[in-house]
């Protein structure tokens, strides 16, 4: 049968309607124009596309007969719908147009026409209603009323119908007239219920917009209001007037500047009485004091700051070269760089107060931030705004306090952090330390980032054993030995005594300390590696000096040594010292503590048994195994003398057993002890030793030496042995310690054990 085939896609097609296509889409669907009465078939397309890339098996098998009605000049074309036809065969020729066979499609007629009617008048009087609310109600009347049948309805308003394809073609595919209806019904007026309630809320929608726009408005004329007053009584600025001023001042990044204005809002919104106002105030008050704008980098004199470092601190020669260094790169980039310093030593060494000196030399502010016991990771990182009282944290108080961004924040005692069940401050710590990341830093009492890459952190700790290794590994550790007894005499007489006489309003006239009394207190009344406790009794000895002149001002006091043990009111402090006479079993070992390095004498004793070994002592897992490792070492040097250990009870001691000790670094003593005990050789008590050993007889590194030597030294050892590994360290030792000891490197316990005579 050969008729104009038009395939449709997005479009509802029904028999005994009108259906009208613009011209340049019909001849884009049916391949050429038509003319009137000429007889068309619908076909309904499987999927959308272009006439080209259609087949035989694009179409739907049922589609709609009907005649071309109207052509019109408007560029319309009018098709008459006739009824349904089955599509029994179709096929494309090679010039891509389409002939097939078709049958009529009969309708089930199930359904009485007067209902057909009724129901019909129904939907058509509840468009109408839809219709009563827009400008274009006559027209559309008139044009729901010229629908004669449900299948116009449908036709009608298939343009705004939310109905996929297989819907659209499930109503022309129902042969049930009733069945249809109901279908047609249901889209109908879901449209219609749909539509009204958009159109609803549209309207709420426009009078929110319009009570919003009213609402602006009045605010612009009250702030206009707000600024003549404030320019009249400039006293009586608002504290809105301020942040907005504040903020648009502040030179915050883009993020932060969003979140102060939205809590800005909230602020203009909430009233004076409302709980969270406060919480608000707050919030911007701290944003708002915090210097957002990056400091230019300026050049620093290294002249000029190395006459800052060695006017404040005595010696320290390898920390002030390294600063040095530092400040010297910033010049070259001119910016912050180089690694994060951490100062690690016992208290007392300057760790803290050379931060300070370091802030002037560079002309920056100080800031110290004590991170020692803190166990809370919002200390760290601030505390959320979820609830009344929350804070920033530490670091960021600290950066407000300076009042700049590029402050020097000394990070102090980062070794004493503490994990709890609120978190780990020292992993929260990574994100402020690494400069990869704390260019964003973010606070979340600030819930917006921070720049802190302009910021010179230094850390200062006792030990690095208990700092994490991830937090370690992105600092760059400087050992601070301690001062040997020259050097604290230095410090005394530049630097502790001038400032506790400025400090206690002592003239130069009226105090004098000789030399030789200084020398007392520094030997017998302190016991450290640093000088706090040696600038504790300088300042006793000014108060009691105050004392005197306050009653006789013209008096001029001049402390003797034997009058300290009354002026300091505490008794000499007592030295570990090498042993008067020695034994067998018994040697000198050096062991490092934070408050310094001290002396260890490492006792043995044969007792009657049966190979029972006794370690006393408080002595930690590392020193125990050390203990047993000596113990085999020892039986295996000696076989003969393996009977020994098996006939008797050994013990081994080491005295103050109320002070806990551990570490990898007294194998080598208790290994000489143990040989001095089973061959009766006397070890010379002016000999002491450092070092781990291991099964195979090897002395292996330790760490702290600096601090060692330096308590040998002090308790009058001659000659120390070490591992050979550790001679690269003794650079780090005062020449004033090398000179005053014989330093003997070895590599196996053997060596040690023929250089004093044991075997």
């Amino acid at each position: 049968m050969i008729m104009l085939v038009i395939p449709v896609y997005n479009k509802i097609v029904m028999p005994d309607t009108n259906i009208y296509f613009q011209t340049q889409e019909f001849y884009k669907l049916a391949g050429r124009g038509g003319a009137l009465d000429e007889k068309v078939v619908l076909l309904v397309a499987k999927e959308n596309g272009t006439r080209e890339a259609m087949n035989e098996e694009s179409f739907h098998p049922i589609g709609v007969q009907g005649v071309i009605s109207e052509v019109s000049q408007e560029g319309y074309i009018g098709i008459k719908t006739l009824g349904r036809v089955n599509i029994d065969m179709i096929w494309m020729n090679s010039d891509r147009s389409f002939d097939l066979t078709i049958s009529r499609r009969a309708d089930q007629h199930d359904m009485d026409e007067a209902e057909s009617y009724e129901r019909l008048q129904a939907l058509k009087k509840a468009m109408e209603t839809y219709a009563d609310g827009f400008d274009w109600a006559e027209q559309a009347k008139a044009w729901i009323g010229q629908i004669e049948n449900m299948n116009g309805v449908v036709v009608s308003l298939s343009p705004w119908l939310s109905i996929d394809h297989e819907e659209r073609y499930a109503l022309l595919a129902e042969d049930s007239i009733a069945k249809r209806t109901a279908m047609i019904e249901r889209v109908s007026y879901e449209f219609l219920e749909i539509s009204r309630v958009t159109n609803e809320a549209h309207s709420e929608r426009q009078q929110e917009y319009q009570n919003m726009y009213r609402e602006s408005a009045i605010r612009k004329q009250m702030e206009l209001l707000q600024k003549e007053l404030d320019a009249l009584h400039p006293e009586n600025v608002s504290d809105v007037q301020r942040f907005e001023k504040k903020i648009a001042e502040s030179g915050m990044n883009e993020t932060a500047r969003k979140e102060a204005e939205k809590i800005l809002n909230r602020l203009k919104q909430e009233g004076r009485e409302n709980s969270e106002t406060a919480m608000l105030y707050d919030y911007l008050d701290f944003v708002t004091s915090l210097s957002w704008k990056k400091e230019e980098a300026r050049f620093i004199d290294l002249g000029e700051a190395e006459r800052i470092l060695d006017e404040d601190h005595y010696g320290l020669k390898k920390v002030k070269r390294r600063i040095l260094q530092q400040i010297a790169v910033m010049n070259l980039r001119k910016q912050q760089a180089g690694s994060i310093l951490l100062f690690v030593g016992a208290p007392g060494t300057g760790k803290t107060s050379i931060g300070r000196s370091i802030a002037r030399a560079l002309g920056r502010e100080y800031v110290r931030i004590a991170l020692g016991g803190v166990r809370d990771e919002a200390d760290i990182r601030g505390h959320r705004r979820t609830y009344i009282g929350a804070m920033p944290g530490r670091i960021m108080n600290g950066i407000q306090r300076s009042g700049v961004s590029n402050p020097v924040v000394v990070l102090d005692e980062v070794d004493k952090l503490a994990v709890s069940y609120n978190g780990d401050p020292a992993s929260a710590l990574l994100e402020v330390l690494d400069p990869e990341q704390n260019n964003s830093f973010t606070d979340h009492y600030m819930n917006v980032p921070y720049d802190l890459s302009n910021v010179m952190f230094i850390c200062t700790a006792n030990t690095t054993d208990t700092i994490p290794a991830p937090l370690l590994n992105r600092m760059e550790v400087i050992s601070f030995t301690g001062y040997t007894p020259e050097e604290k005499l230095r410090i005394t007489k530049e630097h502790l005594l001038p400032r506790a006489m400025e400090a206690m309003g002592i003239a130069e006239d009226q105090l004098s300390i000789s030399e030789e009394t200084l020398r007392s207190i520094i030997e017998d009344y302190t016991m450290e590696g640093g000088v706090r406790g040696l600038r504790k009794r300088i300042d006793t000895l000014c108060r009691t000096a105050a004392v005197r002149i306050s009653r006789t001002p013209e008096e001029h006091v001049s402390v003797k040594p034997e009058e300290l043990r009354e002026l300091l009111d505490m008794p000499p402090v007592r030295h570990d010292r090498i042993l008067d006479e020695g034994r067998p079993g018994v040697v000198t070992g050096l062991a490092w503590t934070q408050a310094g390095g001290e002396i260890l004498h490492i006792e043995t004793l044969f007792t009657g048994g049966n190979g029972k070994l006794t370690i006393t002592g408080q002595l930690g897992d590392v020193m125990k195994e050390s203990a047993q490792i000596a113990v085999s070492l020892v039986k295996d040097m000696f076989p003969d003398k393996a009977e020994l250990f098996e006939k008797n009870d050994l013990h081994i001691h080491v005295p103050a057993g109320a002070v806990p000790k551990d570490g990898p670094s007294a194998g080598i003593t208790l290994t000489t002890a143990l040989a001095s005990l089973v061959t009766g050789s006397v070890v010379p008590q002016d000999v002491a030793m450092t070092g781990e050993v291991s099964l195979r007889g090897a002395v292996t590194a330790i760490g702290g030496l600096p601090e060692k030597l330096l308590a040998a030294q002090r308790a009058g050892v001659h000659r120390v042995f070490i591992p050979e590994e550790n001679a690269e360290d003794l650079t780090e030792v005062s020449p004033e310690v090398r000179e005053s000891l014989t330093l003997v490197p070895v590599r196996t316990a053997g060596e040690v054990l023929a250089a004093i005579g044991v075997g």
